[in-house]
């Protein structure tokens, strides 16, 4: 059975580095630039409309 993935838009609290990350689980990266746990700031989803 395949892992389904997700796609999060993860952001640093200290220096507000973002990124879009791919997770099957609880693998949320560091911060480059700063090497602390980044926080997921949206669960992004297909067909999203503004």
């Amino acid at each position: 059975m395949p892992v389904k993935k997700e796609a999060l838009e993860v952001i640093c609290p200290k220096c507000k580095h973002t990124e879009i990350v791919y997770v099957a689980s609880e693998n949320i990266p560091k911060c480059p630039e700063c090497n602390i746990r980044m926080v997921i700031r949206e669960l992004l989803t297909e067909g999203k409309s503004y």
